[in-house]
């Protein structure tokens, strides 16, 4: 068996394998290939990776492989039909690539469709890995970049109050930009429409943003939701929010609904386009969704916009300005994935192995697990993927 890891594309610095992550592979039987520079953006040299037993290729000679991990989607037209491709596929996102994928005979495994209550695919779960060091990276750019200090402070020339965040979302990232604030010494607020996110934002020391009446809005596998149907509900919302964010020094969002664009910070249209005019002059917004449509209105992925003296970040996807931790977290839920494919030294798609093909119901109706597709067909647990990408159309 080969595993090939791809060189990533120009704006992508991590890595999908690193070196300490091939013996590993090694020992489950797979030959570990690795393009030319691969690792290089993340710290890791070719003569890393040969020390601990890959083989440094041409990209021609990894994309022969039989399988092949990427983060982002590689150059499936040089894959060879009956091949695996392991990355962030992203489908609902990119559903012409993803039908192009199947279709031409690959096996489509994307890591970011893991079941999360499973307790096997915890190690395997990328979005975590990765939401954990974006939601870290976040509250240390709206730190770095308030004209204040983050800790309150007693000096004699008078006391120093501290910054006030409020972090939209509590989830992995979330979680961990409120530690992160915490641990700088800010006073920290959050809000998520998931009513269990109390008590993880309660145990990290932030402040819950309570809602009078909110009903919870969490799935079955512990994803957020969106309401829509209760106007005088999700006004009380807003105005919960719009209240405490008044006040803010920092709003750091982090909250995202999987298939789907990121939610606004506000259900009301009028609030999210006035985001600067609610919050004071010299205060900072870091909107970690904007490859997903944004939390926000005014953050850009094309860099900083100052609008009315609030500060808007858009940078998508942060964990990758600290690519070295985040290629190696990456690579471990890669290396923990790989096991599930192969069954005494033969490459084997289980259908009764739930990280692949879904726990029950999957992250909800309609989903299944990381295989998207194989044999040319998406797979049958994956129905609302299936009715994006064919419609009303017959196979």
């Amino acid at each position: 068996m080969r595993l090939g890891v791809v060189l990533e594309a120009e704006s992508e610095p991590r890595v999908s394998v690193v070196p300490n992550s091939i013996p590993k592979l090694v020992k489950m039987g797979f030959e570990v290939v690795i393009e030319s520079n691969a690792g290089l953006k993340s710290g890791y040299s070719n003569l890393d990776y040969e020390n601990k037993g890959g083989l440094i290729v041409s990209a021609e000679e990894v994309l022969d492989s039989d399988v092949i991990t990427s983060i982002g989607i590689p150059n499936y037209s040089k894959m060879k039909s009956g091949s695996m491709l392991a990355c962030i596929a992203d489908p609902f996102r990119f559903p012409e690539i993803t039908k192009k994928i199947i279709e031409s005979g690959i096996t489509l495994l994307s890591l970011e469709v893991i079941p999360r209550r499973l307790s096997k695919g915890q190690s395997m779960d990328v979005n975590s890995s990765q939401d954990n060091l974006s939601g870290y990276c976040a509250a240390l750019q709206a730190a770095s970049n308030l004209p204040k200090l983050m800790p309150m402070m007693t000096t004699a020339a008078g006391t120093i109050r501290p910054a006030k965040f409020v972090i939209q979302g509590a989830a992995v990232a979330g979680l961990q930009a409120i530690a992160t604030a915490k641990r700088l010494g800010a006073i920290v607020y959050a809000i998520d429409v998931r009513l269990a996110a109390k008590t993880d934002c309660e145990s990290l020391g932030g402040r819950f943003i309570d809602v009078p009446g909110w009903v919870d809005a969490e799935t079955s596998s512990g994803h957020a939701t969106s309401l829509f149907d209760n106007p005088e509900l999700m006004e009380a919302f807003d105005v919960a929010v719009e209240g405490i964010l008044s006040e803010a020094d920092a709003l750091v969002t982090t909250a995202r609904i999987f298939g789907r664009d990121a939610p606004k910070l506000f259900f009301s249209k009028d609030r999210n386009d006035n985001i600067h005019k609610i919050m004071k002059s010299g205060s900072v917004v870091v909107d970690m969704n904007m490859d997903t449509g944004g939390n926000t209105n005014h953050a850009s992925m094309d860099g900083t916009l100052v609008k009315e003296g609030v500060t808007f970040f858009g940078t998508p996807t942060l964990c990758r300005t600290v690519p070295n931790t985040a290629s190696m977290l990456y690579s471990n839920n890669v290396t923990n994935f790989v096991s599930v494919l192969v069954d005494d030294g033969n490459l084997l798609i289980n259908e009764d192995e739930q990280v692949l093909t879904g726990d029950e119901g999957g992250i909800s109706a309609g989903f299944g697990g990381i295989l998207i597709g194989s044999d040319g067909k998406i797979h049958p647990n994956h129905t609302r993927l299936k009715n994006t990408i064919y419609g009303d159309e017959e196979e």
